[in-house]
């Protein structure tokens, strides 16, 4: 019981878009009371700077005083000219991102657990492939079209520069050292790294990530790749044997490191620590000699094409394979999730991580055929080519955003009304609002939001997976055939300006932001979403800010609960919810009991349920936060307003209408899940097992809190009332439990 002593520590974690410490903490002003800058540690400050204790917590009756801090973890994915450059990595993040989407492995039993490692080895495959790509088309740009074509005596492109730039030798060499650069670049932040001020680490048990022990080697393995890519374009391309024994000598090196490397990276292959130097250095070798042989001619480079065509084709076929692998993985795992609902199932079986691969691929190759197709045209060069792919590539992406839009369309315009009418949204408002005006607008905001829930993803893995046949088709019409349709035209011209458009507005975004720190903010909600995960299929990604953010926010609690009458509340909004909920399962692996007791959660407009729980299901299986709600008792709160886009329910789900109650299923306190239901209270709020469904707009001004009004979809929890409550509730000042949840308000003396 709490004594006169209990005090609460709310401690918030932010969420996207470089929350500022003043809007996490809804304070005037802030303080820094901890931390290392990277991650802050904030307070609320009165006007001389100092810290200040929070507002007090309404709870049994009496106010409980209340230490407000906050947690901000956006300088590491945003700020800055470097980081701002990191938003050209993001089809390399999202073929990280689908090593973590593969399909739980059941224990025991030996096929799926060779289809994991399958499908782990190619995806690491298809990500180095990524790599190599990458650098074939930056290569393409820099060596064919600008050294080569542009800088070629009397081209007419680019009058400008002086006929000294114009000889082979200088040629050749404004060319590949800025792909030299760019390559360790890319080695550098593959490299980079967060320290990590506690102790402990992230391995072993359910929600915990770890990192990948292989990361050394694969960082090893792709700037090896990137630089025999280059390597293979100044030696005429992997199909094409130069004519000379020294070149061919060169080349036949060249593809054997090519085939190491890819070998190296199937089956996790570890280059050794000692011998990383010398192989990057004997790669670097093949760059500059085949440099120093290369003797340009007036046209384009005989090896453009087939780089580019051959490292594209392989990308293919490895995603092809990756599909097929996954499919009976996938399968074999269907027994784990086939009792649940459908809207808590994995996404497409737990087949998505395919079709992410595959747009990771996509978006790879729109982006250097964009940036080739704008810099040609800016040129005002006619004569300047490029490969001849580009143009299947311009207009799959042409296809493929008509597709979008035409979907996009049906959708909001056809099945969000539709699915108003079907779901029965209006009743659930009813039982929440009081005003017939502000019914109408929630409900209209709710099925909205409801329907992007559930289906967007569809749309987007729809839109991926028809491009990825698509492409697939014109490879067969292109090559098998010989065939380019006359009607590919409108097409071509919708994909060229929409990739040139993409590839120079990214660019700009990326100038402006290392000019305007503010710029770098909104590239940071990109980074956010990606660089949650730990580089495991890839190692050139942003480094991993959860391996740094959720063993120093259980540090801090563990500090807070030194003193026997704290009682400790992690409150996580948005995509923090997720940081709050692992740095539970850390402290509730780490803790006695007796200090458990004084641990609670709290998230706000969290994406957990409909979002990283079904694509992310070996990470977050839903028998682990089952665990974790009773391990907690049901301190585990959660705000969610049917209006919130990106946010939803976290613990229930199967909500229906009847009797003027909402019904549902959810996490019991006791374990498992089971039946709960709600009656709203005075301020239309229904506790329904652990989410707290919010009224919105709300009702009106209670007096004791700022008022915002209108539709506030994901904004402002902390404007509700019903904030302070969850708090409460959380700290064990209140009765989570799982039955009747309509009578808790009456059992709560000291909710506003």
């Amino acid at each position: 019981m709490p004594g006169p002593d209990t005090r609460v520590v709310e401690i918030r974690v932010a969420g996207l878009v470089g929350t500022s410490g003043e809007t996490l903490l809804d304070a005037v002003s802030t303080v820094d009371v901890a931390g290392d800058g990277l991650g802050r540690v904030i307070r609320p400050a009165d006007r001389l700077r100092r810290p200040a204790p929070g507002p007090v917590l309404p709870a049994l009756g009496r106010t409980i005083p209340r230490t407000l801090e906050g947690y901000l973890w956006h300088g590491m994915t945003s700020g800055g000219a470097a980081k701002a450059t990191w938003a050209l990595l993001f089809p390399f993040s999202l073929a990280n991102v689908a090593f973590w989407m593969l399909p739980p492995t059941p224990p025991g039993r030996r096929l799926p657990h060779v289809l994991g490692a399958v499908c782990r080895g190619l995806l690491r495959v298809g990500a180095l492939l990524l790599t190599m790509l990458l650098m074939g088309q930056l290569a393409a740009t820099a060596l064919d079209l600008f050294a080569t074509q542009c800088l070629a005596p009397g081209s007419g492109c680019l009058p400008v520069i002086p006929d000294v730039l114009r000889s082979v030798p200088t040629r050749i060499a404004v060319g590949v050292l800025p792909l030299l650069a760019v390559i360790f670049v890319l080695h550098r932040i593959s490299s980079a790294t967060w320290a990590v001020h506690a102790d402990g680490d992230l391995t072993g048990g359910p929600l915990r990530m770890r990192a990948d022990p292989e990361t050394p080697a694969l960082r090893c393995l792709h700037t090896v790749a990137a630089l025999a890519s280059v390597a293979l374009l100044l030696l005429g391309g992997p199909f094409q044997v130069p004519g000379d024994v020294f070149g061919a000598v060169v080349w036949l090196v060249t593809l054997a490191l090519v085939l190491a490397v890819v070998v190296a990276a199937a089956i996790g292959v570890d280059t050794g620590r000692f011998a990383r130097p010398g192989v990057l250095a004997f790669a670097t070798l093949l760059v500059v000699v085949a440099a120093v042989r290369l003797r340009p001619g007036a046209g384009p480079l005989p090896g453009t094409n087939g780089v580019v065509e051959g490292l594209g084709a392989a990308l293919v076929a490895v995603t092809v394979l990756f599909a097929v692998f996954l499919a009976p993985a996938a399968l074999l795992a269907r027994p784990g999730w086939r009792h649940k609902p459908r809207r808590l199932r994995p996404w497409m079986g737990g087949w998505a991580a395919a079709p992410v691969l595959a747009l990771a691929g996509l978006l790879g190759g729109g982006f250097g055929a964009g940036l080739a197709e704008a810099l040609r045209r800016l040129s005002g060069a006619d004569q300047l080519r490029v490969p001849d792919t580009y143009v299947l590539v311009t207009v799959l992406w042409g296809a493929g955003l008509a597709l979008a839009a035409v979907l996009g369309v049906l959708g909001f315009a056809v099945a969000v009304p539709l699915r108003r009418l079907r779901r029965g949204i209006p009743e659930i408002v009813e039982l929440m609002e009081h005003d017939k005006r502000q019914e109408e607008q929630a409900a209209a905001a709710w099925a909205r939001s409801a329907w992007e829930r559930r289906h967007l993803h569809h749309l987007a893995l729809a839109v991926a997976s028809a491009m990825s046949a698509g492409g697939a088709a014109l490879l067969v019409l292109r090559f098998g055939f010989g065939l380019v349709p006359g009607w590919f035209g409108p097409l071509s011209a919708i994909g060229v300006v929409a990739l040139g458009a993409l590839a120079a507005g990214l660019l700009r975004v990326v100038y402006t932001a290392a000019r305007t720190p503010q710029r770098s903010r909104h590239l940071g909600a990109l980074a956010d979403l990606v660089c949650f995960w730990p580089r495991a299929a890839h190692p050139t990604v942003p480094p991993c800010y959860a391996l740094k953010v959720v063993p120093e926010l259980a540090a801090r609690a563990r500090e807070h609960l030194a003193d026997p009458g704290t009682r400790v509340v992690l409150s996580g909004y948005n995509l923090g919810s997720l940081l709050t909920i692992m740095a539970a399962a850390r402290l509730t692996a780490e803790l006695p009991e007796a200090d458990l007791e004084r641990v609670g959660v709290l998230t706000a407009g969290s994406p957990l349920q409909w979002g990283y729980q079904r694509a992310f299901p070996a990470l977050l299986p839903q028998e682990a936060l089952e665990q974790l709600f009773a391990d907690l008792d049901g301190r585990w709160r959660a705000l969610c307003r049917g209006t919130d886009i990106f946010g939803g329910g976290v613990t229930t789900w199967r909500h229906s209408v009847a009797e003027r109650r909402l019904h549902g299923v959810g996490f019991l306190p006791e374990g498992g899940c089971g039946p709960v239901s709600a009656k709203a209270d005075e301020n239309g709020v229904l506790i329904l097992g652990g989410d707290h469904w919010l009224p919105d707009p709300l009702r009106g001004p209670t007096g004791r809190h700022r008022w915002a009004p209108g539709v506030l979809k994901h904004q402002d929890y902390v404007v509700d009332a019903e904030w302070d409550h969850a708090v409460a509730m959380a700290a064990g000042l209140g009765k989570p439990s799982g039955g009747e949840q309509g009578l808790l308000f009456g059992d709560f003396p000291g909710k506003p």
